[in-house]
């Protein structure tokens, strides 16, 4: 595979994935991804792009209901 940024080859390895969102961050370390040899760039496969939605849909929820209840 070839990285899109940079044409350089991609290599299967974990990668952080962070986000900041509605008033909290989440930060998961070691996330297989396809990364970058020449300029470290991680690209994630679909399987763990629902995975990490779906991870944030429910923080979203429970974000909201601690506002909620406050």
């Amino acid at each position: 595979m070839e990285c899109m940024h940079c044409k350089g080859e991609l290599k299967r390895g974990t990668a952080k994935f962070s986000i900041d969102r509605n008033g909290y961050h989440i930060a998961v370390d070691d996330v297989p991804a396809w990364i970058c040899s020449q300029c470290g760039e991680a690209m994630f496969d679909e399987t763990e792009v629902a995975a990490l939605q779906d991870m944030i849909r429910e923080l979203d929820e429970r974000a909201r209901q601690i506002r909620v209840s406050a």
